[in-house]
């Protein structure tokens, strides 16, 4: 116990150190390289030449990612490589003008491309979207849906806000760009005709149905057939994407998305130096980590939420300067707009947390109840914080899905039909539904906060819906982190909060089966793979994110400590000095399939939680 208090209290140090001056914690959220690429290419296009330090610097990033066989990975253990990605990278090191086809570098890159089929076979929407974009290939046919499919008020097609609204940011952009078969002519624009297998410069994922209806709408002249609409729905499409810009410039806090629309607003005929463009590129840039890679978004509510709550848990005082200060900074940033979220549930007053430091229009049910829970401790202080903090869980309480789960950002957000996009991962980026890891903290938080209750019939639904999505072995799926290991430890931490007994027969196989998979170091490892196949994959190596969920997990239900957890304790302290590939593995899930994430932060949020709980309950 005295070396699970001493690194207790050396986490406590070194995060009060890592603390801004506004209260908020600013670590990095790694989405791999994808957005990097993609940032290269962007900037090339527009042609910004004060911008060659910063091209230099991310391309020396994504160089430092390169394997050896040439490839580039989204995970560690992903089998040789990943086609999508590589193919991006080679794309963006050669078009930033710092390489040439000759260099041994590229060269390999090409070959491994090559190896998989060559560019034909890639197929992320993104990846095919900005390589398009770039005149490298033929848009899909499957692209080129009508915008009157989801701006014509005359209900001919589908519901835009049935796609998640991740996904509607990004697809509008891209829908407007195919359909105009819009191509960025560059002079120093690299050509890439030798990736393919083929003469063709087509994807062969290109979804013959989607393609068919496509162009059965197509000729329809849609234009003649329905009355003039004012505003049209190409107007519409342009205006939905301005009325979701934040105030730094970025689409919904997305920095691929913004640079869809930076795509979509040339395609428009803005100029590249447009001051529209330029706050947009600024606010891309302003969500750099170390000026040298551009997060998908950043994660600054969320890791301060998180920190708070997990240094109060280790004993650090609420009303200390560093804790107030983060309550400032998290009190700032409630919403006050209505936002999509609103459609499906009307008459909720905003009251809501987003992901980033500037997100005023979708907010998000984790980040909202970290957000209530870091910042509890002062809403009684005055009226109007104590209404603040209502409207808040007012929020929470009322995104509830009807089936008893919480969905992150939107209810009922699972009535696409998951067949309607071809490409990679459609499934789980269109939709919104509910998830068991993001219910179950709900869970947790209403239990330990508010002392809410199996007794409770409104909760017990929740706790029906999540004991229903339990697997056959005791696991459960986590949609938000990596994976069955997450889901698992959640499911029982949120179930155990609201009173379900720990010898309660679903609490007992999720022990069981995390003490199955317990590596022989004592620790836990689970590969990103687990994500895609949808079963257990293990990891060869145990991370500190994992290993502290399973610990969590076990803690919740274990009356005193066993050997298996004193193992994991043990593996746990010795994973936070190892600093290898499994410190940095990204346990952080976001496009399943297509982007994992390593958020900083975890190696502190989590580990700092298990010890604090374990030496709370056994010390």
């Amino acid at each position: 116990m005295n070396r699970i208090r001493a690194r207790i209290e050396r986490m406590q140090s070194e995060l009060l150190q890592l603390q801004s001056s506004d209260g908020a914690w600013r670590l990095c959220f790694d989405s791999g390289t994808m957005p990097d690429s993609y940032f290269i290419i962007i900037l090339r296009m527009l042609g910004y030449g004060q911008g060659e330090a910063l091209i230099r610097q991310i391309a020396q990033r994504i160089l430092s990612r390169q394997l050896p066989n040439g490839a580039w990975k989204i995970y560690p253990d992903e089998e040789d490589g990943n086609l999508d990605a590589t193919s991006e990278a080679y794309f963006a090191l050669l078009y930033s003008g710092y390489l040439t086809k000759q260099d041994p570098r590229l060269q390999r890159a090409k070959q491994f491309i090559l190896s998989k089929g060559g560019l034909s076979k890639i197929r992320s929407l993104l990846t095919q979207a900005i390589l398009a974009s770039a005149g490298q290939a033929t848009w899909p046919k499957s692209m080129r849906i009508p915008l009157e499919v989801f701006f014509s008020e005359h209900g001919i097609g589908i519901d835009l806000y049935s796609l998640s609204g991740h996904a509607r940011v990004h697809i509008v952009p891209i829908i407007m760009l195919a359909n105009a078969q819009f191509t960025q002519p560059s002079a120093s624009m690299p050509d890439l005709s030798d990736l393919f297998a083929s003469s063709s410069k087509k994807f062969e994922n290109d979804s013959p149905w989607i393609a068919a209806l496509a162009t059965l709408v197509g000729s329809l002249s849609l234009s003649e057939l329905l009355p003039f609409e004012s505003p049209t729905p190409q107007e519409k499409a342009v205006q939905f994407m301005f009325d979701r810009l934040e105030p730094d410039g970025t689409l919904l806090t997305y920095t691929t998305a913004t640079m869809f629309m930076i795509l979509a607003l040339l395609m428009l005929g803005y100029s590249p130096s447009s001051p529209l463009i330029h706050r947009m590129v600024t606010g891309i840039r302003s969500v750099m980590c170390n000026n040298s890679h551009v997060q998908i978004a950043s994660s600054e509510v969320w890791d301060t939420a998180m920190l708070v709550h997990a240094l109060r848990k280790s004993g650090v005082n609420p009303t200390s300067t560093a804790l107030e200060n983060a309550g400032t900074y998290l009190r700032q940033r409630q919403q006050s707009q209505l936002g999509d979220w609103a459609i499906r549930n009307p008459g909720t007053p905003a009251g809501g947390w987003g992901f980033s430091n500037v997100n005023t229009l979708y907010p998000d049910v984790d980040d909202t109840t970290a957000a209530l829970r870091a910042i509890q401790p002062y809403s009684s202080r005055t009226p109007e914080l104590q209404a603040d903090w209502q409207r808040g869980l007012n929020w929470v309480l009322t995104m509830r899905n009807d089936n008893g789960g919480w969905p992150a950002f939107e209810r009922e957000g699972s009535r696409l039909p998951i067949n309607f996009f071809a490409f990679d991962g459609a499934k789980d980026i269109a939709v919104d539904p509910s998830t068991v890891d993001l219910t179950s903290r709900t869970l947790q938080f209403l239990g330990q906060e508010l002392g809410m209750n199996a007794g409770n019939s409104w909760i017990e639904s929740t706790i029906r819906w999540v004991l229903s999505q339990q697997e056959s072995n005791g696991s459960w799926y986590g949609r938000w982190g990596i994976t069955y290991v997450h889901g698992t430890s959640a499911a029982i931490q949120g179930l155990t909060a609201v009173g379900i007994a720990e010898d309660h027969p679903a609490v007992k196989k999720g022990v069981d089966w995390l003490l199955e998979v317990q590596n022989e170091d004592g620790g836990w490892g689970e590969s990103c793979i687990s994500d895609k196949v949808r079963r257990y994959v293990p990891l060869n190596g145990s991370t500190p994110s994992q290993t502290a969920w399973a610990l969590d997990g076990l803690t919740a239900a274990l009356p005193k400590p066993t050997p298996a957890l004193e193992r994991g304790v043990e593996a746990l302290l010795q994973s936070l000095d190892r600093h290898d590939w499994t410190y940095t593995y990204p346990t952080g899930g976001a496009l399943p399939g297509s982007v994992y994430v390593h958020y900083a932060s975890n190696n502190y949020i989590w580990p700092l939680l298990a010890l604090s709980n374990i030496w709370l309950k056994y010390s």
